[in-house]
């Protein structure tokens, strides 16, 4: 650990708590947001298909990453300032809800340590550069990816399209080791790659076995990581989520028809790759299966 670099890695860690904290709502709103998006995008074709007059409607109220106020999904009681302190107000809370006592998910804080780890670990690796802060929005969109799949197997295009094009514009202002031509060619073969699995896939069994979002998602790591980490980045996942599911078999926990997204297994080999190079990365896969 280079001790000089503390100063600067404490204040990201703390910016990773900050920014954990918006990613819990993020992951929780966003989603809801689609699926009030869509319903009104529903509700207006099935009245334009039916010819009905249009007549002024009451607005929804605001819901967005910014309003309403968070507030306890049991009881109603709005979230003070001071109970929104990262994992501090936590533990003084002990975990539950300051009035109806009800437990708060230990997901939370967790989410919070997790970017705040991750935003320590950019730091002391390339310092409060433009690539360590580069480095540093890259974790904390796919953090919020991986728990937004796990929950509702959605991957948002507002998370994963920003996520490419900050890969390409990365590369091009060179804060990333990456050259501009492998980013692009990396975007394009890993969206290509899984968009080919899936068709396969789709004809030889009728089934999907991924969605689109696991394509974008894909597309995304190969522009941060180039052409030649798809390889890496893609067996790495497959271990992970070979381990994840054989895991959830043995104490059943299995979701009704077996699914798991793989949106979470891509971003964990997509950090693994952050942190220990897609070569290394390659290296301990292949040391694994003894190849």
């Amino acid at each position: 650990m280079d001790l000089a670099s503390l100063p600067s890695s404490g204040l990201l860690a703390l910016l990773g708590l900050l920014i954990g904290s918006f990613l819990n709502v993020v992951i929780y709103r966003l989603p809801k947001m689609m699926e009030r998006q869509w319903a009104m995008e529903a509700a207006a074709f099935e009245a334009e298909r039916e010819g009905a007059q249009t007549t002024a409607r009451v607005a929804p109220e605001p819901f967005n990453l910014m309003v309403p106020r968070s507030k306890c999904p049991s009881c109603g009681h709005p979230v003070a300032w001071y109970e929104n302190i990262p994992v501090v107000s936590y533990l003084l809370l002990r975990g539950k809800c300051s009035q109806c006592k009800t437990p708060i998910s230990v997901r939370y804080p967790l989410v919070e340590l997790l970017t705040g780890a991750l935003f320590f670990l950019c730091a002391q690796r390339w310092g409060l550069t433009p690539t360590g802060l580069a480095w540093c929005g890259f974790s904390a969109v796919l953090v919020a990816l991986a728990f937004i799949d796990w929950d509702t197997t959605l991957l948002p295009d507002d998370l994963t399209l920003p996520l490419l094009w900050g890969g390409m514009l990365a590369a091009a202002l060179q804060w990333i080791q990456v050259p501009l031509f492998s980013s692009v060619m990396g975007a394009v073969g890993g969206y290509l790659s899984l968009w080919l699995v899936y068709w396969g896939f789709k004809l030889a069994t009728g089934k999907e076995g991924m969605g689109y979002g696991d394509f974008k998602l894909f597309a995304a790591l190969g522009a941060w990581f180039g052409w030649e980490a798809l390889v890496p980045i893609i067996l790495m996942s497959s271990v992970i989520g070979a381990i994840v599911g054989i895991g959830m078999k043995i104490f059943s926990s299995l979701r009704e028809g077996g699914y798991v997204p793989f949106g979470p297994f891509l971003v964990g080999a997509g950090l693994t790759a952050m942190i220990a190079t897609p070569k290394a990365m390659l290296d301990t896969v292949l040391r694994a299966f003894g190849l």
